[in-house]
């Protein structure tokens, strides 16, 4: 099939509309793209040199829902379903796989960095890990009459901190603190919120701490208008005032900038838990000792593994996380545009491309 996409070609350069051949191989399906959100890690590829595995000229794009409408050999029950694709897809088969480690799975795939991405009208991915998407038309099922473009963003901006928080064990009464609330840190905020815990929010911008309020913030923190003195004995008064002794605080480091990374390591008390989601290629300087004066734990998170996927689509059919008012729909034609106005930091919502046509 010829279909049309939209390629990165070099660091800093316009994506350019372009037209190419896909065809499903054995265990592959060929997805229509509803949607394809769009990520800072995509901006990381296109204006800061973040290197993707295979080279540019590339389409990007990770964060796809869609239909499958054509099917290698071995994957021929997909044919017509809805789906999901998640950002990151583990082989299932390899040692890492096997031992619940397909995070780290040599032979992973990441659409829109291991192959043609989901800026385009269709994709060709593994069928493996694709999480399908029950009746959107049954009412008992979809009580909020969500479209399919709008799961889009479940692929790494909602599933990316529902794992992070999975492996923290984030329980009812714990505080959780998520250190920037834009995109998968606002998704964070809902998912812990979900669990019973108490959330702290902190962000350099109010607008972005104030849309979630009613949406399972706890306490806002403008980390542009308190010092960190100020800011840690405002989260201290929060645990106090809900007696959550510093072992059972949990630490989201989802800024992906280096203040937000020094700022969530600063914030570590004895016994306390960091996870690591957002991403900088800029270096930060830390006190490592720190990890071991405080009998601390640190730990990174790459992407979700696909058996969560159909438990977050659950959460966010149910409504219990809120896509609507932090996503936006615009054309897939408006791309260089959308990318221009995210990485100058003008959007509030995450943007979702849907294809012409």
């Amino acid at each position: 099939m010829r279909v049309r996409g939209w390629i990165a070609e070099a660091v800093g350069k316009p994506l350019r509309a372009t037209e190419y051949e896909v065809e499903p191989g054995r265990s592959q399906v060929l997805v229509q793209v509803a949607g394809c959100g769009v990520c800072h890690t995509d901006l990381g590829y296109l204006y800061d040199g973040v290197p993707t595995r295979h080279p540019f000229p590339l389409v990007l794009g990770h964060e796809i829902s869609g239909t499958v409408v054509e099917t290698g050999a071995g994957a021929e029950h997909w044919l017509g379903r809805e789906v999901v694709v998640p950002a990151v897809i583990p082989c299932g088969e390899c040692s890492a796989c096997r031992d619940g480690r397909g995070s780290i799975c040599p032979r992973q795939i990441f659409p829109g960095n291991d192959l043609h991405g989901g800026f385009a009208s269709h994709l060709v991915v593994p069928a493996a890990g694709l999480c399908p998407v029950p009746d959107l038309g049954d009412a008992a099922v979809n009580p909020q009459g969500l479209a399919l473009d709008l799961l889009s963003v479940v692929a790494d901006a909602v599933s990316t901190p529902f794992q992070a928080i999975h492996r923290s064990r984030l329980a009812a009464g714990d505080l959780a603190i998520i250190v920037g609330a834009g995109g998968v840190g606002g998704f964070g905020i809902q998912i812990a919120a979900t669990l019973g815990a108490k959330v702290v929010g902190i962000d350099v911008d109010s607008a972005r701490l104030e849309a979630l309020e009613g949406y399972g913030l706890t306490l806002g923190l403008d980390s542009s208008a308190v010092d960190f003195k100020q800011l840690r004995k405002a989260i201290a008064g929060i645990a106090e005032e809900h007696d959550v002794p510093t072992y059972r605080w949990r630490i989201f480091e989802c800024s992906g900038t280096p203040a937000g990374q020094a700022t969530a390591f600063g914030l570590l008390r004895h016994g306390g838990y960091l996870g690591v989601v957002g991403y900088t290629p800029r270096k930060v300087e830390i006190r490592l000792s720190n990890l071991m004066a405080l009998d601390a734990v640190a730990e990174g998170n790459w992407g979700c593994l696909p058996e969560h996927y159909p438990a977050i689509v659950d959460l966010v059919l149910t409504g219990e996380i809120a896509l609507g008012p932090f996503a936006e729909r615009r054309p897939l034609d408006t791309i260089n545009e959308t990318f221009e106005e995210l990485h100058a930091g003008q959007l509030r919502r995450r943007p979702i491309l849907i294809p012409e046509g």
